[in-house]
């Protein structure tokens, strides 16, 4: 339909124009022969991002003149999911004739021990154009390994180093957490909140901002307070055949009390529940309002009710899925269901931050980011998260040579995003609602790492 409709309307889009602008370079026309006539030079930067046919694009410009040169680092290259080929800056040398390669080792970003940290996850790459980064800053302390008991206590300490750092003088903007996945962050988010630690995120949506998690949290907060309108209206607008009227109507009947989640709904009862089919909403809420179980229970069974309404409310329900799996094992540190969704309710405010001479509050958050949003930038500090088989390299990426290799490129990325400081953390027991706990295992790009390349912390107490 989309192609029939650039037809109709004689329209292009960005891909078109890469392919029609390929077909035309190489068409071998008089028009073709003339725009390359007044092209003496061609430079192209970022080249490890490109995909097939602006390679063949760079080839079509430089045709006659054969003077290109472009600017790319293999170890970088992460982008395939948006169409970049790894294959162009290899295979740079076999595109064109007597190409020289030119090696840039000098790095102006980062202490030498960050750069031997990073160094060492690239040496093991199967196919690279082989370099050693080196810098003229002096000092640096060794990189860190972290092992922390759960999930959980990866966030509380980070939480507590990044306070620490804060009170050696790093302000938050100098500061990120860097993760291969959106949903890794869910549990320091709640833990930077409780903090009161202000953070902007970049490559997904804050975890207590997503509609879904917003939506079982509603179930939750009228469990908790059955007064609680807006919950209420959430709720009752999720379930087919129920509008703003309806629900509305369902409302007036809990103000009068002639419905509740104190009891039952009885049978024969000519409330507007039996006639909207919300009677098993009215069982749901009234079991995890009156009866007495730990906090995970009832995310459980709101997880369980819910289900069907989720699959049917969004089309990639499949994605939001992982959400609200990780919502259940982070109500497992809970033991009451008030202390969760007080911590749920909390945004961090800029004015309880400490006030540090010479910083303007108002602009100083610390940078929570996936790993394919942080490419460029830099931090003074810099912790990489969920560092475990599993999760970085993905149990998928693992499965392929090409695209495992990608994960050790990001991995690469990630550690050489960090100026000074890289904490590289992981969990050693991981919690899912179906598997339980079990025993992780460091990601193999750095479980052979030696002690004068990094220093190994093992976290196992509470903060």
């Amino acid at each position: 339909v989309y192609v029939q409709y650039k037809r109709k309307n004689d329209l292009l889009d960005y891909d078109d124009l890469l392919v029609y602008l390929r077909d035309f370079l190489f068409s071998g026309s008089a028009a073709v022969k003339s725009l390359l006539s007044t092209i003496k030079f061609i430079m192209v930067d970022e080249f490890q991002d490109t995909n097939h046919i602006q390679a063949k694009i760079v080839k079509g410009l430089a045709q006659y003149s054969g003077n290109v040169m472009v600017v790319g680092d293999d170890a970088q290259s992460i982008y395939s999911f948006r169409g970049a080929n790894f294959r162009n800056i290899m295979d740079f040398p076999k595109l064109f004739d007597n190409v020289e390669v030119i090696k840039i080792e000098e790095n102006y970003r980062s202490v030498q021990t960050v750069l031997d940290f990073a160094n060492h996850i690239y040496d093991g790459a199967i196919e690279k154009y082989t370099k050693v980064l080196y810098t003229t800053k002096k000092g640096g302390a060794l990189p860190y390994i972290v092992a922390t008991a759960n999930a959980n206590m990866q966030s509380k300490f980070i939480v507590e180093k990044i306070l620490e750092l804060r009170e050696e003088g790093i302000i938050l903007n100098d500061i990120a957490v860097l993760f291969r996945s959106s949903f890794f962050s869910f549990d320091l988010e709640i833990e930077l909140a409780k903090a009161n630690i202000p953070f902007q995120k970049f490559g997904g949506m804050k975890f207590i901002e997503t509609s879904h998690i917003k939506d079982v949290l509603a179930f939750l907060r009228i469990a908790s307070n059955p007064k609680d309108i807006i919950s209420w209206y959430r709720v009752l607008l999720l379930h087919e055949g129920v509008g703003p009227k309806s629900a509305q109507r369902v409302l007036d009947e809990l103000a009068t009390a002639r419905i509740s989640i104190d009891t039952t709904p009885k049978k024969g009862d000519k409330s507007i529940i039996h006639t909207k089919n919300l009677v098993d909403l009215f069982v749901l809420l009234y079991k995890i309002h009156t009866i007495k179980m730990p906090p995970t229970e009832k995310v459980q069974m709101v997880y369980d009710y819910y289900y069907p309404l989720f699959k049917d409310k969004y089309d990639d329900f499949n994605k939001r899925k992982k959400d609200l799996e990780i919502f259940i094992n982070i109500s497992e540190n809970y033991r009451s269901l008030d202390s969760l969704l007080s911590d749920m309710a909390i945004e961090p405010m800029i004015d309880s931050m400490i006030d540090i001479e010479g910083t303007d509050k108002e602009d100083e958050y610390l940078t929570l980011s996936t790993i394919h949003s942080a490419k460029g930038l830099e931090w003074h500090s810099v912790f990489i998260i969920h560092a475990i088989d599993g999760y970085f390299p993905s149990t998928r990426s693992a499965e392929k040579l090409d695209t495992l290799e990608e994960e050790r490129r990001l991995m690469y990325v990630a550690s050489t995003r960090a100026k000074q400081n890289l904490f590289v953390t992981y969990p050693m027991n991981m919690y899912d609602r179906e598997a339980g706990t079990t025993l992780s295992k460091p990601s193999r790009f750095i479980s052979n790492i030696s002690s004068d390349k990094a220093e190994g912390w093992l976290v196992e107490d509470e903060f």
